[in-house]
């Protein structure tokens, strides 16, 4: 149901598990019943065991024989590229009864994958059902390529090895006699691991595959007689949302959106912010919590050890209409990240952006992010830093290695060459807190302010180059979307949807690509789109950037591995009552118990300066056995030349179709000589050892073996999809989709201020960047001549605030 309320006047980071794609030479496994041969690989809860026909390696295979073998609830398996959920051919198998079911599916997003709509087929040889878990043994036919609605894929058996991706759950999907119609858990495991392939080609595959006679299919009963799977229901928009019109509409309430916001609302504008997803932290009316946490007024978003709990459970968090992890909830990223806080380097702003954006144009706006959310080097309010093992050791490593130590980084933000520091969060008084409780705290103390969350917006409403609303995703009757205006001739609409988001925004607004609009022309936005004739053709999707992750995995007898998953249903109880209580102890940190960070530039032959961080966490047992890991991952950030695209499809879902990691050369060979340069200092440390890469591996091997993709290189701090500059898009060579003011190329009155507007990749996480980056664009926005007029503000009422 709707929701509506009134704040008044006395109311008020992905750090993403990147796992390394680490080769394992298969076990030979011999099936009693079908003697079937097969290389077999223990993953968690899962064997996974393949033969291939005898020319897989010279011929591309289309087929295999496999066996999996699981525990009880469901498991399955991708043939992505690099092991990956998203934009790959997956296999699910689950019981029903001494059955054991099988389904293909297909994910866009992070969200619960469809039924997949192309060629693949799956017969069994046998099946056993225990009470524990079950086996398969089956072929699978058409499973090394994919065509799901125009999405395509394959992997090559010819290259010798193939990345598999594994997830499973104890779970088991409801409705699981019919494959059509289960719905699953989201996966409590997953990982991926390379398959060299040399050993499992076997001259008798044709005899073996010949085994496979049965057709399993389960019983959905009647079949539906309907004409495909039923869309998403789109809600009925609110009524207090019809006939409104705003001097400011804000699209997307994360980083960007936030501080805007508030910078314009202060100043007597009536601002709406729009949010399409439901609200995170507590204080915002936020739901989404562990049973330990009811009774509480806090959420699962408010304590910082939880937020790694969005890869095993995103449902209602994700953003299901793009390929990467990205927060749709109140705060976008900041809600869901691990909180890093970083004050910019210097260079960042001078390489990267043009004249106007500079450090020193910038230094006001830093200084006021800084005052509202200054950072913490030790977020337990009891001013304590829990379980630093391996923050410590890595610390005296590093420090014995050559590399100088700094206590309280972003006082010295431009030290980061061979320097190391103890994490920095943007939490206070334990609490995630950030932007949404400074920033969007004061907005809504204020009348002239709304937010409504729950609220996606599709498109904006324009003739020509004049923005004159936005239409809402919601309907007001007769299959009409809900719309709201602008103030006629002086109104503003500012897009703060994030890199992916904003995009697609513009896209849907006939703004971007003739390519990309083309694409939604077809699809369901066709028939009301906006004119081809108005349609403004800039390089929207393209110059996307991430920082390059290689994952290097360390172990040490001091390091102590802290079990945040376990946190989340039952946590040890000294630290529960410690974060209830005082918000105090492991849980005020982030998941995984991150730091040290550290960094170091690196001199290419082509003479360019790039900028790593290396972040350090502890976890990474899957791969080396041994508690005692650490993970440090590397990234490469600014000085970096590689470049990707987003784009989007029929369905209106984005993706990566082109990774921005490595092209340049230079790029690689500076990743090689960090990583060398860091194994190096760190190796007459007592007791640490390098397992990934291994002493007897080269560093050039080692990269060489990790899949160039999103999945298996990402950092998830995307930026760039709608560049800032001054070589304006639309005529020939400009690679600019916005101005110095972040106006889009072509128009009026429609503005981007996100993380979408950077030029190039920078030093360390962006949350603070981007929060600083809205801040400077609010002040150069506001100095915009024949803007709206602004009234004085009261804080009789408050805001009003709307959740669908």
């Amino acid at each position: 149901m709707p929701s509506i309320s009134r704040i008044a006047t006395a109311v008020l980071a992905t750090a993403a598990s990147i796992r390394t794609c680490l080769a394992q030479v298969p076990v030979p496994y011999t099936d009693p019943g079908s003697k079937i041969e097969f290389g077999t690989w223990e993953q968690g809860d899962m064997t996974i065991g393949l033969a291939l026909p005898g020319d897989a390696l010279t011929k591309d295979a289309t087929e295999y024989v496999g066996i999996l073998k699981c525990a009880t609830g469901w498991c399955g398996l991708s043939f992505g590229q690099s092991g990956q959920m998203t934009q790959a051919l997956l296999l699910v198998a689950w019981t029903s009864g001494d059955q054991v079911l099988t389904s293909f599916r297909f994910a866009t997003g992070y969200n619960l994958p469809e039924e997949y709509k192309g060629q693949a087929n799956l017969t069994q040889i046998s099946s056993k059902v225990t009470d524990t878990g079950f086996e398969l043994v089956y072929r699978c036919e058409g499973c090394f390529s994919w065509d799901h609605d125009g999405a395509t894929g394959s992997v090559q058996t010819s290259s010798g090895l193939l990345v598999l991706g594994r997830a499973s759950a104890n779970t088991e999907p409801t409705n699981p006699s019919c494959p059509s119609k289960i719905s699953i858990v989201q996966h409590q495991t997953f990982g991926q691991f390379g398959a060299p392939l040399e050993t499992i080609v076997k001259d008798s595959y044709a005899g073996w595959a010949k085994l496979a006679t049965q057709v399993v299919a389960g019983d959905c009963g009647t079949p539906d007689p309907g004409n495909g799977p039923t869309p998403d229901p789109i809600g009925s928009c609110h009524a207090e949302m019809a006939n409104q019109t705003f001097d400011y509409i804000i699209v997307g309430g994360g980083a960007g959106g936030i501080p805007m916001a508030d910078r314009l609302s202060e100043k007597g504008y009536s601002v709406l912010l729009l949010e399409k997803g439901p609200p995170s932290l507590g204080m915002w009316g936020g739901n989404m919590k562990p049973l330990w946490l009811e009774k509480t007024d806090l959420t699962r978003f408010d304590v910082p050890g939880l937020c790694n709990q969005i890869w095993v459970d995103s449902a209602g968090v994700a953003c299901k209409d793009t390929d990467q992890m990205a927060g749709c909830v109140l705060g976008g990223g900041t809600a869901v990240n691990a909180g890093l806080w970083w004050k910019a380097n210097p260079k960042d702003w001078d390489e990267n952006f043009p004249q106007g954006w500079h450090d020193t144009d910038l230094k006001a706006a830093t200084q006021r992010v800084f005052q509202r959310i200054p950072g913490t080097t030790k977020p337990s309010t009891d001013g304590k830093v829990y379980l630093s093992q391996g923050v410590n050791l890595l610390s005296a490593a590093l420090k014995q290695g050559g590399w100088t130590g700094i206590d309280v980084p972003n006082d010295n933000p431009g030290a980061k060459n061979h320097t190391f520091s103890p994490t920095t969060y943007m939490f206070s008084e334990g609490q995630r807190k950030g932007p949404m409780a400074t920033y969007l705290k004061t907005a809504a103390e204020r009348d002239n302010f709304q937010l409504w969350m729950n609220t996606p917006a599709r498109r904006a409403i324009r003739t020509g180059g004049s923005i004159t609303g936005v239409e809402l995703d919601c309907t007001v009757g007769q299959g009409k979307y809900g719309t709201v205006s602008v103030t006629p001739k002086t109104g503003r609409v500012i897009v703060s949807a994030g890199t992916f988001g904003s995009a697609k925004f513009l896209m849907r607004s006939g703004i971007g690509p003739q390519d990309q609009l083309e694409v939604v022309k077809s699809s369901k936005d066709g028939p009301s789109m906006i004119e081809s004739n108005s349609w403004i053709n800039l390089p929207v999707g393209h110059n996307l950037v991430d920082h390059v992750n290689t994952d290097t995995f360390i172990t040490h007898p001091d390091v102590i591995f802290y079990d945040f998953y376990e946190a989340w249903t039952k946590p040890i109880p000294s630290d529960q009552s410690a974060y209830l209580k005082n918000r105090a102890g492991i849980l005020a940190q982030s998941a995984p118990n991150i730091g040290p960070v550290f960094w170091e530039e690196v001199r290419g032959a082509d003479g360019k300066v790039r900028q790593f961080q290396w972040t350090a966490r502890i976890e990474g047992a899957d791969q080396t056995g041994s508690n005692s890991t650490m993970i440090m991952s590397q990234y490469l950030g600014r000085g970096s030349t590689s470049r990707g695209r987003m784009t989007i499809r029929q369905g209106l879902d984005t993706f990566v179709s082109d990774p921005p990691y490595l092209k340049d050369e230079n790029d690689k060979l500076a990743v090689i000589a960090s990583i060398d340069g860091v194994r190096k200092a760190l190796s007459a440390y007592p007791s640490l050892k390098f397992s990934f890469p291994p002493a007897n591996q080269t560093v050039k091997d080692y990269v060489d073996s990790i899949v160039v993709s999103a999945a298996k290189r990402r950092a998830n701090h995307w930026l760039g999809t709608n560049k800032m500059g001054l070589d304006d898009g639309r005529v020939a060579n400009g690679t600019a989709v916005v101005d110095l003011n972040t106006k889009v190329y072509g128009t009026d009155n429609l503005f981007v201020v996100d993380g979408s507007i950077f030029p190039g990749m920078v030093t360390a996480n962006p949350s603070a960047m981007i929060v600083t980056a809205a801040e400077n664009a609010a002040a150069r926005i506001l100095a915009l001549k024949n803007g709206p007029k602004a009234k004085p503000v009261s804080r009789r009422n408050g805001a009003v605030i709307i959740s669908l």
